[in-house]
């Protein structure tokens, strides 16, 4: 299905998570998912996928046994152990016998389909394939990380545990352990048996020399046992003896040069250990080392370097870090070594020649952004989740995965790239954490990041021609081109690429100065500059586009199309054959329909007031979520891709409004697309599956984007997600995308603990927090925890705290005796524990006191402190503040109260106060008690108190404090701060004036957060209050019902908006149109006088509609209509006129009001129909053409009524309703000088005619029932429903006679228009002839696309790309000669109409020879196509 593909990164910290087969069929488990590859020596090729578990894949295996390679087997955190069928891809069985994480798994080399799984409580459970059987044992209570069944011996299996045991068990003895092997110290990440069965001498078993007698020089246990190899986070790998039970070899890992001398402990915290032991190398081992090296064992070698490092000839082949899982097989004569690391990359090995043969980056997040080099042909950046960006080279032919990953100074996601439009490998980034960069990526250096940050994720980037200020500088001093990024706040800022360290400009300044605005400018989401820098265009997050003239930024024109945000934007190329194309402006937004806009108008004529477009020029809908990302094919002219949250990539012909193919190849949903710049059918998608395809549009097999019951049935075979326990997610902030808000798909869960594929994975595994939990043993205890009060005692007053404790027991211990109420803690606690001493050292400290008191003091005795401290009570206040000093310095780390009763009691408020504020204890006591030491003081503890307030989240408390030290402002800041906007606005309202900033910044703050969570009424209020009545009447109407709108349009009528006022009664209007509701409608518009000429228009389509009622076309019923819209006999120009005068006021007699009206409804937006619109909407629009004809009709301007009509019988013609083509003709005089007015009506005449032509075929059904399905040359088909359409609506103006008068055929066989259609025909018949030729030459080309038939082939063999060329030329230098009144108007296809005529006459009334004679010779001259000649001969011969 897909071409190339980068698959999501193999999971970490798993002891066997990826496998091979014999088939060269490699298996890695990435996330949730298992991604199959096929791998030869040249190259890899990802050939598809195993979804159903729930939780991160953490082991996977493929059986060893002959004719049952493609069976594989994988396990996962969620507790299931699944087998697979790896060549249909589907699921056979499955069991959960396992109650706790599974955390090894490895089939059976000898018995038959036994699959082996352990887990983290030690279980290691046996299952049998074929019978669905399990079996469990517990050798030991310690935790598996590891385990290997025996090639040799069928009953053995090595477990290896995390705290470095090994154990041999055989399970045909109930798991009885056989060997217990000890000698590592640490986790054992990985078992490898020898594949030779027996233990033959290894050189210097330096572990085990004696007890091994040599017998004819093979030792006693050579033919039994098997050698058993274990790599250990202690650094070692190491050789067992199984036969023994002994270790026979110790390898220590080698310090390599170039990793230093020695290792960091932080790095041997980051080492995992693994080996592989090679089955055609019972003498060779491989293991992994420190940082990513890859080292090969000899352990037949003698000397003490015994290892070979893979990939030593030359820098850049050995993995950058830690390798967790290798296994190998034989490619031919080769045997190749499959490696997975934490550095993303997989690599294969020849362990022959020791050298890589390949690499295969994987992706470690979401794809969020593609971007192809406009000057390095093929050069391919992506920005990825894991803080990387890639850059690609898809063109190179040695290497087809050439890519270079940039890490340096990227600390979060890459959301957003842009290369330099001129400048080759200058790439500028964006991330998710607001930051800007430019990496120039053919240099080592690291990226430039500008010194402005956006406060959200930056969304979009992009590089356009300099805006004041940065453009006012000389020609030296500014750069040709600036960067602009978008970021989630909704602000563009302009970078200078010379100078990133400089401020970068917000641009909506520039266009507040420029267009004179004074409202709020609502949140930018995207923006997208012209190819050509004359125009920019940004999306806003309301939905509406704004479209500015550079570089003053000059509102042209605003689209108001989408009702939701703006996802993304990109303008056509400007090397299409239409010129007109260029002027095209795809948008794609949340309600998943793509619109794109022709505004070609608005940019060559620009009028003074800045137009308000509401109606696309395509619409292109199917897909079922938010659009995501566009890409214009830079190959085709109108080819458009999308991509959308329902997960596949779509290709629109925008041209014809028509689906072309739809991919389906992703898992997830996508989030960016780029098509290739080389290949004409190659597209490139990434999305939230970590993976990014490429794919061939002509090989896809669908057309249009699935239901929404397919999306379901996706999100199910996904499964359900659940969310990483491992830490809380941060509280959610503002400024996001609105659909952003809630994290995409499985962002969290993707990467689960110990999985590579998770975004900004730490470098420590959730294993080594535990092991740094666990170090200290647990003391559990049955009895009631006595806890010792927490006292910080010096060593002189240890005694004191042995006695304070003592004495703290013996209270909780009473407490626990005796419900009697308890003695409350004393704050002077070591001269209180002192009275409970011996009565000996009682009576001995009186007399001490005695002696001090009347023997004027005692050399040995300080009264207060030390063993004295209970002294200090009964002396002198010295004494009594020593003894405060020591019973302070003792309580203080447990009883603050205490303490500052202490200082308070001293007379030392100060110190009380400052004690409780430093601890965070203060209270109100405290803070009434302020004020004695005065002012300042109060002042500052009531700031202090504030800060403790917060810190517990009583907010209204801390304000009303603010506001008693006259700290209103910072009262107000606080409350909105914290999202009190309610209590900020009435304390601002009842203290502030009116006029003050604050208050209106406080409501408009409040509008913004209300408007976000969708309180649009509440934030009208707001935006009321703030004076901001424009703002209010957007919100009210972002809804989008029709209340709604109208709510918004009366709201902005009475406050003075009178453009809004117009554009949301316009809508409004549109709306109730919609529902047939006229009556509402007409209201609507009523209450805008500037709205008179829709009125106008929205009568005639009322007109119109009643007429049609009576026939099939108009199937729909109506909610409320006028009287005087009701059908009746009177012409239908002459009911229009009547209704005008009698209910609008609108008569030839003021002709100035009648101009008026013609030049307000020419500047309305009305688009080319196709046969998709639907019948409303074309009703509308050809009622906006009968408007204009009927105006013109007034103001006596024939050839403009012609004009006018002619637009509506095209409209009609166009979509293929031929009966609308007969209700609006009307015929006038016109001045036969007057050569546009002659070729009008000449079109006119010719539309006319050529419906009556049908119309009188279709009455011969009964001799053409069997043509009436077929299809002719433009496109129509004569179905059953057109023929009773026409039937219904026949009036009688098509008679026989005048079918067969010879003016009518005149009017329809014009030689000049034939040789017009004619010549376009060629032109288009050579251009694809020159495609073809193109694409069959195309070196790219699948073998296996489809082959043009043989007499193509013939003649396009005998045709050259410079013969086309020059046949191109001649037949547009003929279409020029032709008139351009000739080319301008719309004229029946000459042809058709010449084959109808042969054909009634063949089968009909015979017509006169002369017509006869014409009609063959114009077929004969002109109608030389293929497809033409067989319409010619299959309907009149």
């Amino acid at each position: 299905m897909h071409q190339r593909h980068l698959p999501a990164s193999p999971n970490w910290y798993c002891s066997r998570c990826s496998d091979i087969n014999g088939r060269g069929v490699l298996g890695f488990g990435a996330k949730n998912t298992i991604y199959l590859l096929n791998v030869t020596a040249s190259s890899p090729a990802v050939t598809g996928e195993l979804t159903g578990h729930t939780e991160r894949v953490s082991g996977f295996a493929f059986c060893p046994h002959d004719g049952q390679e493609r069976i594989c087997a994988s396990t996962s955190d969620d507790k299931t152990v699944k087998i697979w069928d790896a060549g249909q891809k589907i699921l056979l069985k499955e069991h959960n016998v396992h109650q706790s994480t599974i955390s090894a798994v490895h089939w059976s080399p000898v018995q038959k389909l036994l699959l082996v799984t352990g887990d983290e409580k030690g279980i290691v459970v046996c299952y049998w394939f074929s019978s669905n059987d399990t079996q469990s044992f517990f050798p030991e209570p310690r935790t598996i990380f590891c385990l290997s069944c025996s090639p040799h011996e069928e009953n053995y299996i090595a477990v290896g545990y995390k705290d470095g045991m090994i154990v041999v068990i055989d399970i045909s003895k109930k798991g009885e352990v056989i060997h217990r092997l000890r000698g590592h110290d640490d986790e054992i990440h990985a078992l490898a048996w020898c594949p030779q069965p027996r233990e033959e001498p290894l050189y210097g078993r330096s572990e085990d020399k004696t007890g091994n007698q040599e017998i004819n020089g093979v030792t006693e246990t050579a033919e039994m046992g098997c050698y058993l190899a274990s790599g250990s986070r202690d650094q070692t790998v190491r050789i067992w003896s199984t036969a023994r039970g002994k270790g026979v070899m110790t390898l220590k890992l080698p310090f390599l040069k170039r990793r230093g001398a020695g290792v960091d402990p932080v790095v041997k915290e980051r080492l995992w250990l693994t080996v592989h032991w090679p089955k055609g190398q019972p003498s060779q081992i491989v293991s992994s080392c420190f940082g990513g090296e890859i080292i090969m064992w000899d352990l037949m070698k003698s000397g003490k370097q015994k290892w070979s490092l893979l990939g030593s000839s030359s820098d850049g082949q050995n993995h950058s870090r830690i390798v967790f899982n290798m296994s190998s097989f034989r490619s031919g004569d080769r045997e190749l070594l499959l490696s997975t690391s934490m550095d993303r990359e997989i690599k294969c090995w020849d362990l022959a020649s020791l050298e890589c043969c390949w690499t295969l980056p994987t992706l470690g997040g979401f794809v969020y952004c593609l971007s192809f080099s406009p000057v390095g042909t093929g050069c391919l950046a992506l920005g990825i989740g894991d803080s990387m960006i890639r850059v690609w080279n898809t063109l190179s032919i040695q290497n087809q995965y050439d890519i270079k990953t940039f890490w340096q100074g990227i600390k979060s996601k890459v959301t957003a790239l842009a290369w330099h439009p001129l400048k080759e490998g200058t790439l500028a980034f964006g991330t998710d954490d607001g930051k800007v960069g430019i990496n120039e990526v053919y240099s080592n250096k690291p990226p430039q990041i500008s010194s402005t940050y956006h406060h959200r994720t930056v969304y979009s980037l992009s590089w356009g021609p300099p805006v004041p200020p940065m453009s006012f500088g000389g020609s030296g001093d500014k750069p040709s081109y600036s960067l602009y990024s978008c970021a989630g706040e909704g602000v563009i800022f302009q970078h200078d690429p010379w100078k990133l360290s400089g401020e970068a400009s917000n641009i909506d300044k520039l266009i507040r100065d420029t267009n004179n605005i004074k409202h709020k400018i609502p949140p930018h989401t995207d923006l997208s500059w012209k190819p050509d820098g004359s125009v920019l265009a940004i999306g806003n997050e309301d939905g509406s586009i704004a479209v500015l003239k550079a570089p003053m930024l000059k509102l042209l024109c605003t689209v108001q199309q989408h009702h939701k945000i703006i996802n993304s934007l990109r303008w056509h190329h400007e090397h299409s054959s239409q010129n007109e194309l260029q002027y095209m402006l795809a948008s794609g937004s949340s309600n998943a329909i793509v619109y794109v806009h022709d505004l070609k108008s608005a940019i060559e004529t620009p009028s003074e007031i800045p137009v308000l477009m509401t109606e696309s020029f395509r619409t292109l809908s199917g897909h079922t979520n938010k659009i995501t990302s566009l890409a214009w094919s830079p190959h085709h002219d109108g080819r458009l891709v999308t991509v959308c949250y329902d997960g596949t990539a779509q290709v629109w012909d925008v041209l014809k409004e028509e689906p072309v193919c739809n991919y389906r190849g992703h898992s997830g949903r996508l989030l960016c697309v780029q098509w290739s710049t080389v290949h004409p059918d190659l597209v490139w998608t990434g999305g939230d599956d970590f993976t990014l395809h490429e794919w061939a549009v002509s090989k896809q097999e669908h057309v249009t984007p699935p239901k929404s019951k397919k999306r379901v049935e996706m999100e199910k075979k996904r499964g359900p997600q659940k969310k990483s326990k491992k830490k809380k997610a941060a509280p959610e902030k503002g400024g996001m995308k609105a659909e952003e808000r809630e994290l995409p798909l499985g962002e969290e869960i993707k990467g689960a603990a110990g999985s590579g594929a998770e975004e900004g994975q730490l470098e420590n595994d959730k294993e080594e927090e535990e092991r740094e939990n666990t170090d200290g043993p647990s003391v559990t205890g049955n009895g009631p925890s006595f806890l010792l009060s927490s006292l910080a005692v010096s060593s002189a007053s240890s005694r004191f705290c042995a006695s304070s404790a003592v004495f703290e027991m013996s209270l909780r211990l009473s407490g626990y005796m005796s419900l009697k109420k308890r003695k409350p803690r004393s704050i002077l606690p070591l001269s209180t524990s002192m009275d409970h001493r011996p009565k000996e050292e009682l009576q001995q400290d009186c007399l001490t006191l005695a002696a001090v008191r009347y023997s004027h003091g005692n050399g040995t005795c300080v009264p207060g402190s030390g063993d004295h401290i209970q002294l200090g009570l009964f002396t002198d206040r010295d004494a009594l503040y020593r003894m405060f000093q020591e019973e302070g310095d003792h309580v203080e780390a447990g009883h603050y109260d205490s303490m500052v009763y202490l200082r308070l009691w001293k007379g030392d408020p100060i110190g009380a106060i400052n004690l409780a504020a430093e601890k965070g204890e203060l209270t109100d006591h405290l803070l009434s008690l302020a004020p004695v030491a005065g002012y300042q003081v109060w002042a500052r503890t009531v700031e202090a108190y504030v800060k403790q307030l917060c810190h517990h989240e009583q907010f209204l408390k801390a304000a009303s404090h603010l506001v008693s030290i006259h700290k209103l402002y910072e009262a107000i800041n606080l409350l909105k701060s914290h999202q009190l906007y309610r209590e900020a606005i009435a304390l601002a309202r009842a203290r502030l004036q009116p006029e003050d900033p604050v208050l209106k910044n406080l409501y408009m703050s409040w509008a913004a957060v209300l408007e976000k969570d969708g309180h649009y009424a509440t934030a009208a209020k707001c935006y009321l209050a703030a004076d901001s009545n424009f703002d209010a009447a957007k919100v009210i109407a972002k809804k989008g019902d029709v209340i709604s709108l109208r709510t918004a349009a009366n709201l902005a009528q009475i406050s003075g908006e009178s453009e809004l006022a117009h554009s949301l009664s316009l809508r409004c209007a549109k709306d109730l149109m919609l529902f047939q509701d006229w009556t509402p409608a007409q209201e609507v518009l009523r209450t805008q006088g500037s709205l008179l000429g829709h009125r106008l228009v929205f009568s005639v389509n009322e007109i119109l509609t009643q007429r049609l009622a009576d026939t099939d076309v108009v199937t729909w019923s109506v909610a409320s209509s006028h009287t005087w819209s009701k059908s009746c006999e009177e012409n239908f120009l002459s009911m229009v006129h009547r209704v005008w005068q009698s209910e609008f006021g609108v008569a030839a007699t003021d002709l100035v009001q009648v101009k008026m009206l013609h030049q307000q409804l020419r500047t309305v937006e009305n688009p080319p129909a196709t046969t998709s619109v639907p019948l409303k909407q074309l009703l509308f629009h050809m009622s906006l053409d009968v408007t204009l004809c009927a105006l013109s009709q007034l103001l006596c301007d024939w050839p403009s009524v012609l004009e006018e009509l002619l637009q509506a019988l095209t409209r009609g013609y166009e979509a293929g309703h031929f009966t609308l083509m007969s209700v609006t003709f009307y015929k006038q005089k016109l001045d036969s000088t007057d050569e546009r007015s002659l070729v009008i009506s000449q079109s006119v005449e010719a539309l006319v005619c050529y419906q009556l032509m049908y119309k009188k075929w279709w009455n011969y059904s009964a001799e053409t029932s069997a043509l009436t399905n077929n299809t002719i040359s433009n496109g129509h088909r004569l179905t059953e429903k057109n023929h009773s359409e026409v039937e219904a609506n026949c009036n009688g103006e098509a008679q026989s006679d005048v079918i067969f008068s010879e003016g009518f055929w005149k009017v329809l066989l014009s030689e000049p228009h034939a040789n017009l259609q004619a010549t376009q025909r060629a032109i288009a018949e050579i251009q694809r002839r020159v495609t073809s030729l193109i694409q069959q030459h195309n070196p790219c080309k699948d073998s296996h696309a489809k082959i043009p038939n043989s007499s193509f082939l013939s003649l396009l063999s005998s045709e050259s790309l410079s013969t086309l060329t020059a046949r191109v030329a001649e037949h547009h230098k003929a279409l020029a000669a032709i008139p351009e009144l000739v080319k301008k108007y719309p004229f029946p296809d000459v042809m058709e109409c010449c084959i109808v005529l042969l054909h009634m006459e063949k089968h009909f009334t015979p017509f006169p020879p002369h017509i006869h004679s014409k009609a063959t010779t114009l077929l004969c001259k002109y109608g030389t196509t293929e497809l033409l000649c067989k319409a010619w001969k299959r309907l009149t011969q």
